[in-house]
């Protein structure tokens, strides 16, 4: 499992000339293990979004304890991505392929002046936010739908279905968090929903207003894509 601050990343997936979490994992453990070592990601998390528990499969020609993996890595890896735990896994698993579903969460500084120690993590929204009005909205997503409405590249998904499991939004003083499970995700889908949410927070869009957003299938109808810096994947999921 990996832990990452995404700032400082192009994104999770390697790209050449680009500093991504997986490029700098690979390089770290191919010194660490060997120039054979792979990576596969279970999720891929775009440039500026953050991880807890990231799962990762990795294939070494050596043969390690799980905390000598965590240790090798982590000395070979920069201070803000690390191995929280490593063990070994099944014959051929594959991290991507045997995930049930992902969790994230969404981090929003309410403060009416900025945190300067969320300014990585948060978006900050200065406007008072309508928690009850914002669970409301995002009641009639859940289950299975067409997403295509908070897809950021209409057509780019083969299948626009997905299975929203769950989606809570949690108020503490002034900060709010939205967090979200489903089987699978389109792009920017997480962060097209949470930009959408907070417009009927700070009443500019009614409750009602994006079950009919969903219905329509419409990215144009929908609200603006929250920023990247809020987002966390917290845990990708399996069965057992």
């Amino acid at each position: 499992m990996l832990a990452y601050d995404g700032t400082e990343y192009h994104g999770w997936q390697t790209q050449p000339g680009a500093r991504t979490v997986q490029g700098t994992l690979t390089e770290a453990a191919r010194r660490a293990l060997g120039a054979g070592t792979r990576v596969t990601g279970a999720s891929r998390t775009d440039a500026g979004v953050h991880a807890l528990r990231q799962a990762v499969s990795l294939t070494a020609g050596v043969a390690l304890g799980g905390a000598a993996v965590r240790g090798a890595l982590n000395a070979a890896l920069p201070r803000d991505v690390r191995v929280v735990d490593a063990r070994e896994a099944p014959a051929g698993f594959n991290a991507r392929r045997a995930a049930h579903g992902k969790r994230y969460a969404y981090l929003v500084d309410n403060a009416p002046i900025a945190n300067p120690l969320l300014r990585r993590f948060a978006w900050h929204v200065p406007w008072p936010l309508d928690t009850v009005a914002m669970r409301a909205a995002l009641a009639p997503l859940r289950g299975r739908h067409d997403f295509s409405a908070f897809c950021a590249s209409p057509g780019r998904a083969k299948d626009p279905v997905c299975v929203l499991r769950a989606v809570h939004v949690i108020r503490r003083r002034e900060r709010s968090a939205i967090l979200l499970s489903a089987d699978r995700y389109l792009h920017h889908m997480v962060r097209n929903i949470v930009g959408s949410a907070v417009d009927v927070g700070r009443g500019a869009r009614a409750p009602d207003w994006l079950a009919g957003v969903l219905a329509a299938r419409d990215r144009t109808l929908a609200g603006p894509t929250a920023p990247a810096q809020g987002l966390v994947l917290v845990r990708v999921l399996y069965a057992g």
